[in-house]
C-alpha cells in the first residue's frame, strides 16, 4: 500500500477540532486560565464580596433599629410604670378618707318642726306669766281673720270661673287609611265616594291618592282626622268594609296624634 492510500484511509483530519480542543485544555491545565477566565473569576469573587457587606449592612442597619425600638418601649414602660404609681397613692388616698368619713358619727339634725315648740317654751317660760297674760288678750285678731278668710274666698271664686270658661284640650290624630278595590275593574271613583260617604261626628276627611299596587291594580290612599273620644280605627274600618262591592280590605298605614 502506498503512502497516499495509508493517507486516504486515516480519518484524523476529519476530527481535527475534537484534537484542537483537546490540546487547549491541555496547555490550560499546565500553564493555568487563560486571562479572560482569570477576569470573570475575579469579577465574581468581587460579586460576592459586594453581596456579603450588603447583607452585614442590612443587618446593622435592622440591629440599629431594632435598638432604637427597644429603647422607645423602654421609655414607655417606665411612663406607665409612673402612671400606675400615681393611680395607686390616689386610690390609697381616697381609700383613707372613706375609711376616715365612715368611723366619724353624723350630726344629728333636729327637725324644725320638733325645734320649735322648744324655743316657744323657752321663751315662754323667760317673759314669765306676764307674757301669758298679754296673749290672751286679742283686740283685732277676729276682725283680721275674718277679712282674710273672705279675700282668700274671692280669690277662689274667680280662679274657679276663669278656669270653667277655658276651652278644654280635644285630643284629634290623623289616620292614614289604605282601601284595597277586589280587581282591576274597580270603579275607583266610586269608591272614594262610598269612602267619603261615611260621616259621623269628630270625623273629618283629606287629601286622597291612587296607588299602584300591581297588575294593573291600585288602592285608594286617604287622609282623615279624628277626635279620640269619638272616632277609632276599628268604627271606620267597620263602615268602609261596609261597601263590599268595591272595598276588599282596610288597613292603617299611618297613625300620628295632633
Amino acid at each position: 500500500m502506498s503512502g497516499l492510500q495509508c493517507l486516504a484511509t486515516e480519518n484524523i483530519w476529519f476530527d481535527k477540532c475534537c484534537y484542537d480542543e483537546a490540546e487547549k485544555r491541555f496547555y490550560e491545565g499546565v500553564n493555568g486560565p487563560t486571562t479572560q477566565q482569570a477576569k470573570t473569576a475575579v469579577q465574581q469573587a468581587k460579586g460576592r464580596q459586594q453581596k456579603r457587606q450588603h447583607r452585614n449592612s442590612s443587618s446593622h442597619a435592622g440591629d440599629k433599629e431594632l435598638v432604637s425600638r427597644m429603647k422607645s418601649l423602654e421609655l414607655e414602660n417606665q411612663t406607665l410604670h409612673k402612671v400606675v404609681e400615681e393611680m395607686r397613692a390616689a386610690l390609697q388616698k381616697l381609700e383613707s378618707r372613706v375609711a376616715v368619713l365612715e368611723k366619724s358619727p353624723a350630726p344629728v339634725a333636729v327637725p324644725a318642726a320638733k325645734a320649735a315648740p322648744v324655743q316657744a317654751a323657752l321663751v315662754k317660760q323667760e317673759n314669765g306669766d306676764d307674757a301669758e297674760d298679754d296673749d290672751d288678750i286679742d283686740l283685732f285678731g277676729s276682725d283680721e281673720d275674718e277679712e282674710a278668710e273672705r279675700i282668700k274666698q274671692e280669690r277662689l271664686e274667680a280662679y274657679a270661673a276663669k278656669k270653667a270658661k277655658k276651652p278644654a284640650l280635644i285630643a284629634k290624630s290623623s289616620i292614614l287609611l289604605d282601601v284595597k278595590p277586589w280587581d282591576d275593574e274597580t270603579d275607583m271613583a266610586k269608591l272614594e265616594e262610598c269612602v267619603r260617604s261615611v260621616q259621623m261626628d269628630g270625623l273629618l276627611w283629606g287629601a286622597s291618592k291612587l296607588v299602584p299596587v300591581g297588575y294593573g291594580i291600585k288602592k285608594l290612599q286617604i287622609n282623615c282626622v279624628v277626635e279620640d273620644d269619638k272616632v277609632g280605627t276599628d268604627i271606620l274600618e267597620e263602615e268602609i268594609t261596609k261597601f263590599e262591592d268595591y272595598v276588599q280590605s282596610v288597613d292603617v298605614a299611618a297613625f300620628n296624634k295632633i
